[in-house]
């Protein structure tokens, strides 16, 4: 036998996306608004999973620039070409700079795919009102959301890495076109990840048990 859920919106309370207060909702009012901060009231966030959709299918159109146009170039002894970022990876390996090498795998490839098949996997068991595991697709939601936050760190890496690096004087690294559809898909799937609402996850669950 199911558990039943009962969420704060099917008990007539609505919660401020702004200032984050419980309200409860008024049923002769057609717009309500918080009382604390003014905002309009919704009990979800409007077209939450279209916009979140649209956002997540644009990061993945980005993420193939990202990986088939150069990124970097590095530059050692006086010989080098624009890397992608598998290539550019396996040129700081081979360099003997294990440590970069990892910091770059990780976040350029690692977290971005991680995130868009997170949020992929959330939309589709909103989509077909799965009611499987809640809590975990919540815990999951929140890492893919935190991960969020610091995404932009997938920049920074490069734009540090180039900096210190061309202060050696064997080895040299420039930014190249493809940081650019890169840091594209950092900031689309933080937005996407902001605009997908969590409470969907538990309305499914509700609506099994009316």
């Amino acid at each position: 036998m199911k558990k039943l859920y009962n969420t704060a919106a099917h008990k007539g309370y609505l919660l401020c996306h702004t200032c984050h207060l419980l309200s409860k909702a008024a049923t002769h009012v057609h717009s309500i608004h918080c009382p604390r901060c003014g905002t309009r009231l919704h009990s979800r966030k409007p077209n939450s999973l279209s916009r979140t959709w649209a956002l997540t299918l644009t990061a993945y159109i980005l993420y193939i620039p990202a990986n088939l146009l150069p990124i970097m170039t590095v530059t050692m002894s006086g010989k080098g070409e624009p890397d992608t970022i598998f290539s550019g990876v396996k040129e700081l390996v081979l360099g003997g700079m294990w440590p970069l090498a990892l910091l770059i795998f990780f976040a350029s490839i690692t977290v971005p795919v991680l995130k868009l098949l997170i949020l992929t996997y959330l939309l589709l068991s909103v989509q077909f009102k799965s009611s499987w595991r809640p809590k975990e697709r919540t815990i999951l939601y929140r890492i893919t959301e935190t991960v969020g936050r610091w995404s932009m760190i997938d920049i920074f890496v490069i734009a540090i890495l180039v900096a210190l690096v061309k202060l050696g004087a064997l080895a040299t690294i420039e930014a190249g076109a493809g940081a650019v559809a890169f840091g594209g898909v950092v900031v689309i799937t933080m937005f996407a990840a902001m605009s997908f609402d969590p409470r969907l996850i538990w309305d499914a669950l509700e609506n099994d048990h009316e």
